[in-house]
């Protein structure tokens, strides 16, 4: 068995229909007034935003535009932007500069040198505007996350994992791509190089050492057919060092995809 992109070829109008339903059915269930979702004028983010709005009106549906000056480069700002302006959706633009600074300033152990820490400070601080406009309008905070950032871990806990739904858990990375160009995502928001942008520079792909396309077909082979890594490295002509990268990642990351866990103790809160 070869497994090639076209392995994960998705039948893009079947898929929408269960995702659309999908975000209709946890926003009516929740009995909330809409969805709130960060742009940062990436395919993932603006690929969610064309499918809650087919979901659920662009009256019903906010992005957030959280720039930070030093990490966010006016390109991602313009695209965020026009993205927004095509749905028609409400949006704003709220500068996380001043309340980075601020944190920085504060805390009484901040290492200007501690990138990742650092950068996590961005993505909390994102999550935190996210559900303050959601706790004010009564709506629901829509993630923005696909399978392969999911299955890695590469995501900040409590950051941008910070959400209530996350519609694009079922969607590897290239497939979220096919999805955006389906939808009508300009093109080369589509296909443009994924980042989080939670330093200067900041690109996914240089942080992992993979290409997406590499990681999710290891994901594929590994958790979707059940292969063993030998077969992996067999079946898509990766290099061994990295089918095991991306299976110490997921391990690694379990915490991040479970509730924190809780002692069981004999006796204690147990029936009978």
């Amino acid at each position: 068995m070869k497994l090639t992109l076209d392995s994960l070829r998705i039948d893009a109008e079947r898929v929408e229909r269960y995702i659309v339903s999908f975000i209709r059915e946890k926003v009516r269930e929740a009995g909330a007034e809409g969805g709130v979702l960060g742009l940062s004028g990436g395919v993932d983010s603006s690929t969610m935003a064309y499918l809650a709005v087919r979901a659920l009106g662009k009256d019903k549906v906010m992005g957030l535009i959280m720039p930070d000056k030093r990490t966010t480069p006016e390109e991602d700002l313009k695209d965020a932007v026009n993205v927004a302006e095509r749905l028609g959706i409400e949006y704003h633009i709220v500068d996380i500069t001043p309340i980075y600074d601020t944190l920085s300033n504060t805390i009484p152990i901040y290492d200007p040198r501690n990138v990742k820490a650092n950068g996590n400070i961005r993505a909390r601080t994102r999550m935190i505007i996210l559900y303050y406009y959601a706790n004010t309008l009564g709506r629901m905070v829509i993630g923005t996350g696909d399978r392969s950032e999911i299955l890695i871990g590469y995501f900040t806990k409590y950051g941008d994992g910070g959400v209530d739904i996350l519609p694009l858990g079922c969607l590897y990375k290239s497939q979220v791509r096919q999805m955006a160009l389906y939808l009508g995502v300009p093109r080369r928001i589509a296909l443009k190089p994924s980042s989080p942008r939670l330093w200067p520079g900041h690109e996914a792909e240089k942080e992992l050492g993979l290409r997406y396309e590499e990681v999710d077909l290891i994901l594929h082979g590994l958790i979707d057919l059940g292969m063993k890594v030998e077969e992996v490295a067999e079946a898509t002509g990766i290099g061994l060092e990295k089918i095991l990268k991306v299976k110490s990642m997921m391990e690694r990351s379990r915490h991040k995809r479970e509730m924190p866990p809780i002692p069981r103790v004999p006796g204690l809160n147990e029936l009978g």
